[in-house]
């Protein structure tokens, strides 16, 4: 026999054997007995005391008295409220200018385009500066090491 034939009848064995089910030894198996499922899952049968199918016809009447704003009131109640966010951190009046040169250079662009106005060659000259310029300072402020306040330990630093 040629290894390709040996390998095709093991092939063969593993489709046949595909829907067949698996042989279960508890000594193979890597978790204990008591986690295993059983084949059929045990039904349950729950009987309603006495007690429930008067609260249910209680909260039936009850239930037309109430107004659509008083069932959305209850409703709220229930739902999470976050708290409010932390404020924003300050920053100073030159990141502010480089922010709005960063937006303000190509919003006006963009005006002026939209709206078809004539555009000397200063106002597009600085329109594109000011990009240029926001862009610049706010990559040079940004800064190429670890934060003052970050302490003595830089964490993993290859």
């Amino acid at each position: 026999m040629t290894p390709q034939s040996d390998e095709d009848e093991v092939w063969r064995q593993i489709v046949a054997s595909f829907n067949d089910p698996a042989e279960h030894d508890s000594a193979h198996q890597p978790w204990p007995d008591s986690e295993n499922l059983p084949a059929e899952p045990p039904r349950r049968v729950i009987k309603q005391s006495d007690e429930e199918d008067l609260l249910r016809e209680d909260d039936l009447a009850d239930d037309d008295s109430e107004t659509d704003t008083e069932r959305s009131d209850g409703e709220e109640e229930e739902h999470y409220v976050p708290p409010p966010p932390p404020p924003l951190p300050k920053t100073d009046a030159a990141t502010k200018i480089a922010w709005l040169a960063l937006f303000g250079g190509p919003a006006y662009l963009l005006l002026s385009a939209a709206l078809s106005w004539n555009l000397q060659g200063w106002m597009l000259f600085t329109a594109v500066a000011a990009f240029i310029g926001g862009f610049v300072a706010l990559v040079v402020r940004m800064g190429d090491g670890p934060p003052n306040d970050s302490g003595w330990d830089d964490g993993a630093v290859i």
